[in-house]
């Protein structure tokens, strides 16, 4: 920290552009400041120093931090990163010499300091060194929600705020999912932006506010800008009354937040029934979706599911997404066949393959109200995950295989223990699906024990660890040197056979068997 001698670094947001949006305090401590930084852009007038024109003392010490490079093309040789990164060392050598000599130092900031702020950069490598501050600013979202003057989120309406440089899909995905958002960063990014608001069905009342506060201020529909006339200083502002099914007179008369997070019904399509389908997503990757999981999400008109799930559905216009915690699988089963039962076309989503422990269960139960009768339901194969596990290892299902979840939140542990005796006993293959959570630690240690009542400590157990995506991982060991506190709810395990073999190609499971290997599995 800082000693007596040394100064003080204060980060100062002074607001979108307007001077009389600047704080009192903020416009206190830039006139106390012995010096005055601020960043500038390539060939650029800073910004954040013309607003503050009027506070500055005169005689101020003014540290102006002008950028290298913006995103285009530099020789440096770690490319943009590494000459933003001498760049923000450079400005902090600069800096600490006041701070040294005990000079206060005041960085001003565009906005809100810590709102996607260059100066946070600064504030950073100083913080453990220099006694600091932060005094907040008007965000430019505010400002530009003040233009226009819409409501941008009521009651528990959420708020998203999006970078414009955000993959397509991703933020069409988090458009989709939310109520209000602010979409910054536009630019160059701008007809992708255009794009997502189209597929996520809220391109029609997304407002485009340029240079908000300023005496160049613009706004106008979303749907009429000129991609390129964007300018950096400008974002989209999407108005929670704005998010399907939604009624924003209504609204603004009653003061109700939502209505409902349902679309409202269509007339049931003539000549054809009333359908539900439950889709299994596979374990993770898009390349183990299969064509017809595929063709019929790009059919639907509404996904429902547990949210991670239904993130992976690609968001595209005309599709409206239900996404609900885990636990809820009833309920959820129960609003998808309400929706098909009202005409709509209707997917139900889940990891895996949907009747592996997935939603397709559910979906029968909940169907078991006579309400639904007239609702016919198809259930999509997937790729499930004790399949992918034991690709990835070799061949470790080649023989006869029981398949297990160690969750007791549907059924009584001791049910889970009989039923591990029991496979343990007839010497099957066992994959085990949710071995463990939060809140279970200890069910899988009890597991192995169980297992080993009737199990060499030698038989071969296979860990995979969220097979498929980029941090896949699989071990191979065994059920004596099974280690249960690295075992956590991204894993499956396969514990093998008394035949199961460990050889150079993998492991795998005879598909022949006889009585003696049989009767000697718990010997």
């Amino acid at each position: 920290m800082s000693t007596p001698q040394t100064g003080r670094f204060t980060v100062v947001g002074v607001g979108p552009g307007d001077p009389e949006l600047l704080t009192l305090k903020a416009a206190r401590i830039i006139g106390d400041a012995a010096v005055v930084a601020y960043h500038a852009g390539v060939k650029k007038q800073s910004h954040a120093r013309r607003i503050a024109d009027a506070v500055v003392a005169e005689g101020t010490i003014e540290e102006e931090l002008r950028y290298p490079v913006t995103t285009g093309s530099t020789d440096h040789p770690g490319g943009y990163v590494g000459a933003m990164a001498d760049f923000y060392e450079d400005c902090a050598q600069r800096l600490s010499v006041h701070l040294d000599e005990g000079r206060d130092v005041v960085l001003l900031a565009e906005g809100d300091p810590l709102f996607y702020g260059s100066s946070m950069y600064l504030h950073d490598r100083f913080k453990e060194t220099y006694e600091t501050s932060v005094v907040p600013g008007v965000p430019a979202f505010a400002a530009a929600t003040a233009t226009i003057g819409e409501a941008l989120v009521r009651q528990t309406d959420v708020l998203t705020v999006l970078p414009g440089t955000l993959p397509e899909p991703e933020l069409a995905r988090r458009l989709a999912d939310t109520d209000g958002a602010i979409i910054m960063k536009l630019g160059r990014t701008f007809p992708a932006v255009r794009s997502a608001l189209e597929q996520a069905g809220r391109l029609d009342g997304a407002w485009y506010v340029e240079r908000a506060s300023q005496s160049e201020e613009r706004w106008l529909p979303a749907t009429e800008v000129d991609a390129d006339s964007v300018p950096y200083f400008s974002l989209i502002v999407v108005p929670g009354d704005t998010a399907p099914g939604r009624t924003s007179d209504r609204m603004r008369d009653t003061g109700v937040s939502r209505l409902t997070s349902i679309a409202p019904p269509r007339a049931s399509r003539e000549g054809q029934a009333a359908e539900l389908i439950v889709v299994g997503l596979g374990p993770g990757p898009d390349a183990w979706l299969t064509p017809e999981a595929t063709a019929a999400l790009a059919e639907v008109d509404h996904v429902v599911g547990y949210a991670p799930y239904v993130a992976r559905v690609p968001q595209r216009a005309g599709l409206t997404r239900h996404a609900s915690g885990n636990t809820v699988e009833v309920d959820r089963a129960r609003d998808a066949l309400d929706l098909a039962r009202a005409g709509e076309r209707v997917a139900v989503v889940s990891g895996g393959d949907a009747g592996v422990f997935g939603m397709a269960a559910a979906v029968f139960e909940a169907a078991e109200d006579p309400t639904y009768d007239a609702v016919a339901i198809h259930v999509l194969p997937g790729v499930s995950a004790v399949q992918a596990v034991a690709a990835k290892a070799g061949a470790p299902i080649g023989a006869d295989f029981a398949v297990v979840s160690l969750s007791d939140r549907l059924k009584p542990w001791s049910v889970v223990e009989r039923r591990l005796r029991a496979i343990a006993e007839a010497d099957l293959v066992l994959a085990i699906y949710n071995p463990a959570s939060r809140s279970r630690t200890k069910q899988i240690a009890t597991a192995r024990d169980v297992l080993m009542e009737h199990r060499k400590p030698d038989a071969v157990v296979i860990v995979g660890r969220d097979i498929g995506r980029t941090e896949e991982s699989l071990t191979v060991t065994t059920l004596g040197e099974l280690d249960p506190s690295s075992i956590d709810m991204k894993c499956l395990l396969i514990v093998g056979a008394l035949s199961t073999r460990v050889s150079r190609a993998g492991v795998w499971t005879p598909r022949f068997v006889n009585e003696h290997s049989v009767d000697g599995a718990g010997e």
